[in-house]
């Protein structure tokens, strides 16, 4: 969620899309062998199983081009999203682990992944209304993202996104990527839920914002 936004302010989405996916691979399996315990398996499953039919939906978004509007849309829903959070008006409840609302926040969570490689707001709405721990949160979303990303690695190569330039900023982007996964662990078991969430949705405001901002500069 927090990385493409980022990526896209000095990159091109073509290239800071599957950089972010194939980081999340290594993110994503450091976790699942760290915090296995915590994974809520059904929840995961059903969402990639729904993330399936999304995928190519996003990854022909992503090949069509249209880099400015890609990059509005994408700080525009990311900004939305955080101040419906953030007001509380998020529904939250026990009853939302229906397996409507899992293939809903999967199929989306594909869409987003092909097109940005950022699954993670359609996941975070999920664990939000089940009230998920940080550490459900952060277990299942992983458990989630390892075998996704490895689904969407294969279709940026079959796409032609992914190319050396993707490979070498995943070599360099490794040294500090590593050590962060441990940094956060520790974070993350010091965090209670609702501080846990109001700390993601408030950055995730303000990255949303910045980018909708930079991208929008140059055509007012």
């Amino acid at each position: 969620m927090v990385a493409v936004p980022l990526l896209a302010f000095i990159l091109p989405l073509t290239v800071a899309t599957p950089l972010a996916v194939l980081l999340s691979v290594t993110v994503a399996l450091i976790v699942v062998i760290q915090d296995r315990r915590s994974i809520e398996v059904r929840s995961a499953a059903w969402l990639i199983v729904a993330t399936l039919p999304g995928l190519p939906v996003g990854l022909l978004l992503l090949a069509a081009g249209h880099q400015v509007w890609l990059k509005a849309a994408l700080g525009a829903f990311i900004l939305g999203f955080s101040i419906v959070s953030l007001s509380g008006r998020m529904p939250v409840h026990p009853r939302f682990e229906g397996r409507g609302w899992l293939i809903a926040c999967g199929f989306c969570a594909g869409i987003l992944g092909g097109a940005y490689g950022m699954n993670g707001p359609a996941l975070a709405m999920y664990g939000s209304m089940r009230r998920w721990t940080p550490q459900q949160f952060r277990a299942t979303l992983q458990a989630y993202f390892l075998p996704a990303s490895l689904l969407g690695l294969a279709g940026y190569a079959a796409a032609g996104v992914w190319d050396h330039s993707v490979t070498r900023y995943y070599l360099l982007s490794l040294p500090v990527a590593v050590p962060a996964v441990f940094l956060g662990r520790a974070i993350n078991r010091r965090l209670g839920g609702d501080t846990f969430r109001k700390y993601v949705y408030a950055g995730l405001a303000a990255i949303g914002l910045l980018l909708l901002l930079r991208t929008l500069r140059p055509l007012l």
